[in-house]
């Protein structure tokens, strides 16, 4: 008897189908949110409600025990055409999220990431890595100065342990904020113009990277100019109890605006666009890796400019400096697909190219003058470019822009090698998403 689960409109339930033989109808068991966390199952986000009645897919995934959208629709096509040419509303509530106060605050988050909190303004937002004492990365996210002694600090991974151990000897409070807090984001050409509509907030002054507060229909909100899509884009902050009434003032506000609910797989294609990458993806975290092969150093993300060696002392410092000294020994790199061979290799067969709609998350290997070099691990057709794009990690002596090598391309269970070139990353790079002001 096969079983499918499905989220309910109630924010704590689920809804269990058991499917018996063909022709009997499933039997049906509404599973309470108490037994979802002791049996593994996900629950619902601070706006299942809303996007439970929006989802006529119901295609679902796990977002760290979240339910989360992988498309609205049966395909992505729509919420796609979002983000790149009007506004897309995507819930990323499974974020980890953490406060950090206190006197000593700005010295803990310096002494954990690789960027100087020294150089950190009031209502600024850093993207950064944080390694291990071996130089390794453990996690990327985003972390927001909210006053000169209160930082807001996101995470994919759970992450107090390794600030709470960090925070030895330190005049500073760290709390896990995942499930008091919600956040929205708001991606597209048209989210600037339709957040100065309905917040009671500076948006057209709102610099890239930057966060200020004001209220969306009443509710204390949050507002950074941030996102993981590579376009204007907006995430928005705020009690997980009022989260609904933030998703109703946009999704009403933002109809004038092009307003799309979008799930995961749209955001997959935008942030590979971006060149932004994906943990236990493009690389993974030192405290998960079952191998040494599996871990990287911010060098090695082509992360080089968010580490400065020359701030006081942090986590992995000595060997962020010998390694820059000596230079890391693989990269990852943009790639771009020469179509053409790719449809040649199909024509060859008698089938039309065909490309994934998804982005595809299977490592491809790569190669150069018949050696294999590295690896794609993202890899997507772009919509935009109209190109067949990649994020790789390959071997230091191929990472210079430019550089001529070959991706295994599968064809009817025949592989083949199709001419790549390596580019820089973002492979697409909107003058809006930076420009201020953006109305």
């Amino acid at each position: 008897m096969n079983e499918t689960v499905v989220p309910t409109p109630d924010d704590d339930d689920v809804v269990r189908f058991s499917h018996g033989a063909l022709g009997k109808r499933p039997s049906i068991l509404i599973i309470s949110a108490r037994d979802n966390r002791r049996n593994g199952v996900p629950v619902g986000t601070a706006v299942h409600e809303k996007t439970f009645a929006l989802c006529e897919s119901l295609n679902y995934r796990d977002w760290s025990g979240y339910f989360a959208v992988s498309a609205y629709e049966t395909h992505h096509e729509h919420e796609y055409n979002a983000i790149r040419n009007a506004a897309a509303l995507i819930d990323v509530s499974p974020l980890y999220k953490y406060r950090v106060s206190g006197r000593d605050a700005a010295k803990l988050v310096d002494r954990i990431i690789t960027r100087d909190v020294q150089k950190m303004a009031v209502g600024q937002v850093f993207y950064t890595p944080w390694c291990d004492g071996g130089g390794k990365v453990i996690d990327d996210g985003t972390v927001s100065r909210l006053e000169e002694n209160l930082f807001r600090w996101t995470a994919a991974d759970p992450s107090l342990r390794w600030f709470r151990q960090n925070a030895i000897g330190l005049d500073v409070s760290i709390e896990d904020i995942s499930e008091e807090t919600a956040a929205l984001a708001l991606q597209g050409p048209t989210s600037g113009r339709l957040l100065a509509k309905v917040a009671e907030a500076d948006i057209a002054g709102l610099k890239y990277f930057r966060v200020t507060r004001g209220k969306i229909a009443g509710v204390p909100v949050e507002i950074s100019r941030t996102g993981y899509t590579g376009d204007l884009g907006y995430e928005i902050w705020m009690r997980w109890q009022e989260a609904t009434r933030v998703w109703d003032a946009l999704m009403e506000g933002g109809r004038a605006f092009d307003i799309r609910p979008t799930g995961m797989l749209a955001l997959d294609v935008a942030r590979v666009e971006a060149g932004l990458l994906l943990i236990d993806i493009d690389f993974h975290s030192s405290k998960k890796a079952l191998i040494e092969a599996q871990k990287y150093t911010p060098y090695e993300m082509g992360l080089g400019r968010l580490v400065t060696l020359e701030k006081g002392r942090f986590v992995g410092q000595a060997t962020l400096a010998e390694e820059k000294r000596q230079g890391p020994a693989r990269q990852i790199v943009g790639l771009q697909v020469d179509w053409p061979s790719v449809e040649r290799i199909f024509e060859q067969v008698g089938l039309a190219p065909q490309v994934p709609a998804i982005a595809s998350r299977v490592a491809v290997p790569v190669y150069a003058r018949g050696a294999q070099v590295g690896k794609a691990t993202s890899t997507t057709w772009s919509p935009t470019l109209k190109k067949l794009i990649a994020l790789a990690t390959v071997s230091r002596e191929h990472t210079a822009p430019g550089t001529a090598l070959e991706f295994e391309l599968t064809v009817e269970a025949v592989r083949h090698r199709v001419p790549a070139t390596v580019v820089e990353t973002p492979f697409f790079n909107p003058p809006r998403k930076t420009k201020t002001p953006v109305l």
